[in-house]
Order: structure tokens, then C-alpha cells, then sequence
């Protein structure tokens, strides 16, 4: 039950308070909102089981995945298709085990493997130009991370990735490559990244450098944008003990509400099919093929599903159709599972709602969340994505048992029979959210973070999951991945 704050409550905010959230975009009711969420927590998200191979994940043999290829590659010239990449967040965590050893003299093994291995990351070039003349190990790692190269003030997408004999390329480069591969509509390849305002100078730097070279290379036309994570969609911080949380300075503190905000930015692309990935999960060019096989046999099975979607729903708008053969398709082919009672107008709601098709990797001990069967506000069971802040303490046994994780590998289908874009803020759970345990300058503090991107924020889509081989997943979580074979060239 919300307990709404009462004009008791109503001072803990001044004057500058209230003029502080009016120009962040924000409404006091939407702050005295967050902060019933700190009080009261989020509910957790009723899992039936884990989606397995034959329940809930969906198997492609080799005929299918050539179909369903075929079938993407037919209608992408006709389709205004674009590639979206959430590559906000600093790389910060990727060399967290650096700045102890530079900042604290910890040194654990993860220097040791750095240091024994320079010239196998593809940024050694660039490092020996800016490392000082004798430089001592703890100098060497400080210019990796901060003097010199500073790559732990930097987004991953800046950081040199992969090396080859015709130059170096940086994360964000690779998803230029990866976009003239499999997210073309005739000789344009639309991107956009999220990015943060102090880093977007960065990136249009070394697209202006590069973007020519791949352009010609691939016979392509990039249109590459950029969108920033919407103040209006920040949360505020609270201390321990749920009063708001003051700066030195007295004044309140609003921090990004995790990638759940960005629903605002994919909200706003203009497009039939989006590929949704995450800017570290790139591959080098040799070990490319299954990833661009396996996107463009998602957004077939997208196609596919949406064609027969939309039949169904002209079928209903008609009227007097056999309503057996649309519920069996809802309840086989899009995994919603309908109650015995249904409607013509209920198979109409679930036909005629967002759809995205996901791929999933067999568990190899990875962390994140994973597909499972769950039961929605409206009671109906249905395929979610789920992390393990979302599930409760008695039901991670059932967590447990997943066999396949999630990899951030989705194919969205974000218009109508009609060809009208949905609202996507509309098919989000807000009850998904989560609270973490922060600290600024030292000071513990509380936030919170919106429904995931692809965890709440896409709540009440249609969800389809389909296993894709673990060669299309290749993230860099921590420097040292960047040592793995996924990530090394042969020059």
C-alpha cells in the first residue's frame, strides 16, 4: 500500500529545493514518488520456472536459421532499419583492479596478467607514445587508466579494442562494421548511440576520422546520431535513512537512473526494426560470421512472427474469425499463456503491443539475468527477462536452474499493423525497478534505478526468445577480457 507524504513530509523540500527539481525536468510528485519506492521497496517479480530449449527458448535447426535469413535479407531495403547502443556508461569497472593498484598499492593478479601481456592489447601502440621514459610499473598502469591514455575516465566505446594490419579499431569502430554487415536498408546503415554529454565530443573525434574509411570500405552510407540519458529521468539519492540525500553544498542529489531510462531514448528512434546490443560485446573480423548470421536470423523471425501477428489482427478487426487458431498462435509461437476464458478483444491487446525476438546463450557460468516464465500485474504468464535483484530470496533455486542467460542480443519490432510507431513507455512495469547501496565522496547514499531496459521497461511486450550460439557473445567486462581469442588478430 502507498503511504502518500503528508505536508509533515512536504518540508523536507525548501524553495530551492523545488526550483532544483522543476529545472532538472522533474515534478515533486514524481521525487515524492521515487521516495515512496525507497520506503516501501519494489515488489519481486513472480517466476514460474527458467525457459528452457522446447519451453520458452526456441531452438533454430540450420534450415531455419536460413529461412529466417532469407527472409530478413528480402525485406531490408524496404525497411528503415537501425542499430541502437547503449554506450553511456564510463569504463570505470573495466579497470577497477588498475586503480587499486595505483591509488591503493593493491596489486592483484589482474595487474600482474596486464603488465606480462601490454603488447597483446591492441592500445600498446598508442600507449608506448604517451608512457614516460623508464616508467615504473605503477607509472605504466596510472597511463593506461589516468595520465596518458586516461582510459578510466573514458566510455568503453573509446577504448582500442582490436588490433589489426591496417590500423586499430576502437569499440565504437567495430560497431560501424558490424552495422554495414547486418543493419543496412540498400547503402545506409543507421546507428545511434547513447552517450554521455562529456564524452560525445570524444566519439564524433574518432568517427570523423574513421567513418570515411569504413564508408568506402563497405560501400555504405553511415547516418550515425547520438542521444544523451534524459535528466527528466533521473532518480533522486537518498540516505540510509530515506531522507534525501545533500551535497556539501545543501543541495539535493539526482543521479541516471540506470539503463531502464534509455526506453525514453529507444522511444524516439524513428524505424521498423531495431538491433539492440551493448557497445563492449564485439567480435574481430574473423570471428564475426555468426554474429551477423544470427542478427539477421532474429530480425527474420521477428518478420516472420510480425506478418503473421498483424493477419490475425486484421482477422479480428474484421470480425466472426475462428478465434482457436490466433490463441494457439499467441499461446506457441509469441509464449503467452491465455486463460481458458479469452476474448476476441483480449487477442487483440496481445497481438497489438511491441514485439522482440532475443537471443540466448547456453549458461557457461556468465553472470547476469537470464529467460524465464513469469507471471505479469495482469496475471497472465508470459516470457521476461529476469536479473537476480528481481527474484526473491526463496525463489533462487529456480534461478539456479536456468540454462541459458541473457547476452543483450534483441531484435525489436516497434510498429503497429498499421505502421504507427508505438508509444513504448506505455509497456513498461514501473513495479520492476530496484534500490542499491551507493556512496558520493565517501557518504553512503541510496538510489535507485528504473525498470531495465530489457528487464521492466519491456514488461508488456511480446517476448520471443531464441537460442543463439555463444560465438555472438563476446563482452569486455574487465581489461583482461581483451586477452581472450575473441578479442586477439592474427596481423
Amino acid at each position: 500500500m502507498i503511504r502518500h507524504i503528508n505536508e509533515t513530509d512536504m518540508s523536507m523540500f525548501s524553495k530551492e529545493d523545488l526550483s532544483q527539481i522543476e529545472k532538472h525536468g522533474l515534478t515533486l510528485q514524481a521525487v515524492e514518488h521515487q521516495i515512496e519506492n525507497f520506503r516501501n521497496g519494489f515488489p519481486y517479480l513472480r517466476i514460474v520456472r527458467a525457459a528452457s530449449a522446447g519451453d520458452g527458448v526456441r531452438v533454430l535447426d540450420e534450415a531455419d536459421v536460413q529461412r529466417a535469413v532469407a527472409r530478413y535479407e528480402m525485406a531490408a531495403d524496404d525497411l528503415r532499419v537501425v542499430k541502437f547502443v547503449p554506450a553511456s556508461g564510463a569504463a570505470t569497472r573495466m579497470f577497477k583492479e588498475l586503480f587499486e593498484y595505483v591509488n591503493e598499492g593493491r596489486r592483484g593478479k589482474g595487474v600482474d596478467t596486464v603488465l606480462e601481456n601490454l603488447g597483446r592489447f591492441a592500445f600498446w601502440d598508442e600507449l608506448q607514445e604517451v608512457l614516460p621514459k623508464g616508467a615504473t610499473e605503477r607509472e605504466t598502469i596510472a597511463a593506461i587508466i589516468d595520465t596518458g591514455l586516461a582510459y578510466g575516465h573514458k566510455p568503453k566505446g573509446l577504448v582500442t579494442f582490436h588490433a589489426y594490419a591496417d590500423g586499430n579499431r576502437k569499440a565504437v569502430e567495430e560497431h560501424l562494421v558490424e552495422g554495414a554487415m547486418y543493419a543496412r536498408s540498400g547503402d545506409d546503415v543507421h546507428i545511434h548511440f547513447t552517450v554521455s554529454p562529456e564524452h560525445m565530443g570524444g566519439f564524433w573525434d574518432v568517427l570523423g576520422a574513421t567513418q570515411p574509411y569504413y564508408e568506402e570500405r563497405f560501400g555504405v552510407k553511415y547516418d550515425v546520431s547520438f542521444s544523451v540519458q534524459k535528466p527528466s529521468t533521473d532518480t533522486i539519492a537518498v540516505n540510509p535513512d530515506n531522507t534525501p540525500f545533500r551535497t556539501d553544498e545543501g543541495r539535493l542529489l539526482f543521479r541516471p537512473a540506470g539503463h531502464g531510462a534509455l526506453i525514453e531514448n529507444l522511444n524516439d528512434i524513428d524505424a521498423d526494426i531495431i538491433f539492440v546490443k551493448n557497445i563492449d560485446n564485439v567480435t574481430t573480423d574473423a570471428r564475426r560470421g555468426d554474429t551477423v548470421k544470427y542478427k539477421k536470423a532474429l530480425a527474420g523471425v521477428l518478420l516472420m512472427l510480425q506478418a503473421q501477428a498483424f493477419d490475425y489482427l486484421q482477422a479480428l478487426e474484421v470480425g466472426g474469425a475462428d478465434l482457436k487458431p490466433i490463441a494457439d498462435f499467441i499461446e506457441r509461437r509469441l509464449c503467452v499463456k491465455l486463460p481458458e476464458d479469452y476474448t476476441s478483444a483480449m487477442l487483440k491487446r496481445v497481438l497489438d503491443r511491441p514485439m522482440r525476438v532475443c537471443g540466448m546463450v547456453r549458461n557457461e557460468g556468465e553472470p547476469g539475468g537470464g529467460p524465464f516464465w513469469a507471471v505479469g500485474r495482469d496475471g497472465i504468464e508470459s516470457l521476461q527477462i529476469a536479473e537476480p535483484s528481481q527474484i526473491a530470496p526463496e525463489e533462487r533455486d529456480v534461478m539456479r536452474t536456468a540454462t541459458y542467460f541473457n547476452p543483450v542480443d534483441i531484435v525489436c519490432g516497434v510498429k503497429n499493423s498499421r505502421g504507427v510507431k508505438f508509444d513504448l513507455t506505455k509497456y513498461t512495469d514501473p513495479a520492476t525497478g530496484f534500490i542499491s547501496s551507493k556512496s558520493s565522496f565517501g557518504r553512503e547514499l541510496r538510489a535507485q534505478e528504473l525498470p531495465g531496459l530489457w528487464n521492466g521497461a519491456m514488461s508488456d511486450w511480446n517476448t520471443v526468445f531464441v537460442e543463439v550460439p555463444v560465438t555472438t557473445f563476446s563482452p569486455v567486462k574487465v581489461v583482461t577480457d581483451l586477452l581472450r581469442p575473441e578479442h586477439q588478430t592474427e596481423q
